[in-house]
């Protein structure tokens, strides 16, 4: 497996490993670290299901938004009537649509704190959920959401796959939430599956991924299994804010996309 030609005015952090024993098949500056926008909520989603393993968190539990959690933009929950959901509804909004107001309203229950620790004891040294979403970001606020390297990244999501994240049980509940993710713009573009049902086999692939999307950066992160092989991948962008390369990056994931799909179905 060889990457294609990377668009060269953007900073690039890639990883593509084997799911099953981790060896690293082909990469790209995989210790750079990048804004990795809502990647990140990934590790709130690890901690949520290891607190409720471990019965200090129960799924049932119905959180309610207050004015200070509400955000604009990616998700549907800051569009509907209800004020509240479970715990377990809200980790499926995540999954499935990204959605901030949810991430905020679970963040404020789980805490930064609790994840910083998970994170730093599964031993993901840079790759991180830094901050709850926000619309404005000051001076005394962490700078992004949230940041990681390829070869971390691409790790978690084969550790979750083995199910050595916490538990196979937290690892497996992990899973199923990011089955739901409607993103396939990026990497996952390549692998031409419904948007809207990928997690069962289809044209003899599965996936399972989670995507970042700020006006500087575009961030993939999966799992793709065929009948050849199963492949976790991490392909981050990032740009700056003076320039606007997205229809190149996204260009570029798609062909990076187009190697793991020929090397999970051997053709």
């Amino acid at each position: 497996m060889q990457l294609p030609e990377l668009t060269p005015d953007v900073t690039w952090s890639v990883c593509v490993r084997d799911a099953e024993t981790s060896d690293v098949l082909v990469e790209h500056d995989p210790l750079a670290v990048l804004r990795t926008a809502s990647v990140g909520k990934i590790f709130l989603l690890v901690e949520v299901a290891a607190q409720a393993e471990a019965g200090a968190l129960d799924l049932d539990e119905e959180l309610a938004w207050t004015d200070d959690d509400v955000v604009a933009d990616s998700g549907l929950w800051y569009l509907m009537r209800r004020t509240s959901f479970a715990i377990d509804d809200l980790c499926w909004l995540i999954g499935g649509v990204s959605d901030n107001l949810a991430t905020n309203v679970l963040l404020r229950r789980v805490g930064v704190a609790a994840i910083y620790v998970r994170t730093r004891t599964l031993g993901f040294e840079r790759s991180e959920l830094l901050d709850r979403v926000r619309d404005d970001r000051g001076p005394d606020d962490p700078p992004t959401l949230s940041r990681g390297r390829a070869g971390e990244l691409s790790d978690l999501m084969a550790r979750l796959r083995r199910g050595e994240i916490v538990s196979p049980a937290v690892s497996g509940r992990v899973l199923r939430w990011l089955a739901a993710n409607t993103d396939l713009s990026m990497t996952a573009s390549a692998f031409g599956l419904d948007p809207l049902a990928h997690a069962e086999p289809d044209r003899d692939i599965t996936l399972v991924n989670k995507t970042g999307t700020i006006s500087t950066a575009r961030a993939d992160v999966g799992i793709v299994t065929g009948p050849h092989a199963a492949v976790a991948y991490a392909v981050l962008a990032g740009w700056g804010e003076d320039r606007d390369p997205r229809d190149r990056v996204l260009a570029d994931m798609a062909a990076i996309g187009h190697l793991i799909r020929a090397h999970v179905t051997g053709g």
